[in-house]
């Protein structure tokens, strides 16, 4: 947490005079018991009237002055703490941005989400709370008692005893709560995590007929967040009883030692109600104290939870690369993958190559290792075993940057953002001119489509492109791709969604490119492959075929089954 309070630099002024006015004002709010005592002992004791309408206009005035610095104080705690916020989840999305498909799928996307909201609203809201009330709090409570020794040192002596007991109490339950309130919010990772894979997969897990399986898992996973957030909640709560019982029982002790001195002559009645007064701010203070400190504790654990995430290496950076070169624009040597989570090896010992202009298609069944393999060409994960090399050289000694800038990819799923058609399709190259846009739509066959909306390419565009089809999402990421040009061009499983006819119709217009990119085309249907200039069969993470279209129908016994298969369905 103190490395994240780093962020609030250029804040200086706010911390200063958020947390100042709260003090002037709790000043204020001190010596209004005082006030109260002068006004009866020398005002309604003496049946002075003047002196008693000057107290109360004075009580009034101290109140609106106190009002206007405790909003003045709070705007200046809450332009803070929201600055601050904004800066450390600015931050943190930036770093997220680096880390690789290896270090997201280690922490998990559920977790990044509520690093994001949940995490970064508690920390907002406890930062807020300690600019304001952190020093007042504690300031009234010892103000209070030193105020009530002015008014009479001897019974005074509760307060000696009751606020050091108040804060045993209090720190002790804090002490305890700061690790569960931790546990908890990573029980809810995980129901973010189950609800996540639930929305995502609805339809499957309906095709599957398996609603009530998951229905089952996630009651379990929200019942053990509900029993941590209960246990949490129960000792958390012990602090305000408990805070009440210690001040009513100091109270009471308070008036019956102040009317044994009333009762002597020693303490006047306006001292006795000055000496309550203070012990009722010091318990109204201690229930604030208590609430903040269970909101600080809380922002503690969700701080920590951000700052392990920001000081993780994304562990894909340029290194050094291995001391092998290439004629071939593209090779795989002897490359070997195995996914962090464990299990067998993804890929196993592939080896292929591939030249500028060269089209290579790939085909195998689902779990292949196809979409890996084109993971491990953009260095989105690094080898396990072997090489990838890329223009010549090693991609290990390649950024990221350098890598994706050769590289236009359209991925099995169509990402689209909220926005318009062009602002999708400036993601692939933010300078592009509108004729570049639409030269890109018309290769991507979907200028047909854009043309026939109101406002062309500036229609609009929901987010994940709801208000579109399948086909019509797939040929805008593709036409975001080829508007950046890119030397090597990746369709990953990327026609789906278009009949055979806009396929056959995207895949000429590809071909007939004037700057000639090196394609690979990832597909389960031979008919996007067949032409292509070097087909890649992959079965259970290995190539079991290589060659053309006729030659694999020729020799190759998964590639020719594939084929009937297909010719059959059709």
């Amino acid at each position: 947490m103190l490395k994240l309070l780093k962020n609030m630099k250029g804040y200086g002024k706010e911390c200063v005079l958020g947390p100042l006015l709260k003090l002037m004002e709790a000043l204020i709010e001190l010596f209004i018991p005082y006030v109260v005592l002068n006004m009866i002992n020398n005002g309604i004791e003496k049946s002075n009237g003047s002196y008693i309408v000057w107290s109360a206009l004075l009580l009034v005035a101290m109140g609106l002055i106190g009002l206007a610095l405790s909003i003045t104080a709070q705007y200046f705690s809450a332009k803070a703490a929201v600055g601050f916020t904004a800066r450390v989840r600015e931050k943190l999305f930036a770093h997220i941005q680096k880390l690789s498909y290896k270090d997201i799928d280690k922490i998990g996307k559920s977790t990044l989400i509520n690093r994001l909201t949940s995490d970064m609203n508690q920390v907002q809201t406890g930062v807020n709370l300690a600019l304001r009330l952190f020093l007042r709090s504690p300031f009234i409570v010892f103000g209070a008692a030193i105020m009530a020794f002015t008014v009479s040192p001897e019974a005074s002596t509760v307060f000696l005893y009751a606020i050091p007991l108040l804060a045993v109490v209090v720190f002790t339950i804090m002490l305890v709560t700061i690790p569960l309130y931790r546990n908890v919010q990573s029980r809810l990772d995980t129901v973010t995590a189950k609800t996540r894979e639930n929305l995502n997969g609805a339809r499957m897990l309906r095709a599957l007929v398996k609603e009530d399986d998951e229905i089952f898992s996630f009651t379990e996973k929200n019942g053990e967040l509900n029993q941590g957030q209960k246990f949490v909640g129960k000792i958390s709560s012990l602090m305000n009883p408990m805070t009440f019982v210690i001040i009513n029982i100091a109270i009471a002790l308070l008036i019956f030692k102040g009317g044994l001195r009333v009762e002597i002559g020693l303490l006047s009645q306006a001292a006795v109600v000055a000496l309550y007064n203070y012990m009722s701010q010091i318990l109204v203070e201690l229930i604030k104290l208590a609430n903040l400190i269970i909101t600080i504790t809380k922002a503690v654990a969700c701080g920590k939870r951000v700052q392990t995430i920001l000081d993780i290496q994304p562990s894909i950076v340029k290194s050094e690369p291995a001391n092998e070169t290439s004629d071939s624009f593209v090779e795989f040597r002897n490359v070997s993958f195995k996914y962090s989570r464990g299990g067998d090896y993804a890929l196993n010992d592939v080896n292929f190559t591939a030249e500028k202009g060269e089209t290579v298609g790939i085909i195998g069944g689902t779990g292949s290792g196809k979409s890996t393999l084109i993971n491990l060409l953009c260095r989105f994960y690094d080898t396990s075993k072997g090489t990838v090399l890329l223009n010549g050289e090693d991609v290990k000694g390649m950024s990221g940057s350098e890598i994706i800038s050769l590289i236009g990819i359209v991925p099995q799923r169509s990402e689209l953002f909220a926005g318009t058609i062009k602002s999708n399709i400036l993601f692939g190259n933010e300078n592009a001119t509108n004729e570049e846009i639409r030269e890109a739509l018309e290769c991507a066959v979907a200028s047909e489509f854009v043309n026939k909306l109101e406002k062309g390419i500036e229609s609009p565009v929901e987010q994940y492109g709801r208000n579109l089809s399948g086909g019509q999402k797939q040929r805008l990421t593709l036409a975001r791709a080829l508007v950046k040009r890119p030397e090597i061009l990746i369709l990953d499983d990327s026609s789906s969604a278009l009949d055979y006819l806009t396929d056959l119709k995207l895949r000429r217009n590809i071909a007939s490119l004037d700057y000639k990119p090196t394609v690979f085309i990832v597909s389960q249907r031979f008919s996007s492959i067949k032409d292509a200039d070097k087909i890649l069969v992959l079965d259970e993470g290995q190539i079991v075929g290589a060659g053309t279209h006729d030659e694999l129908y020729e020799n190759n016994e998964i590639y020719r089954e594939i084929c009937v298969s297909q010719t059959k369905n059709a």
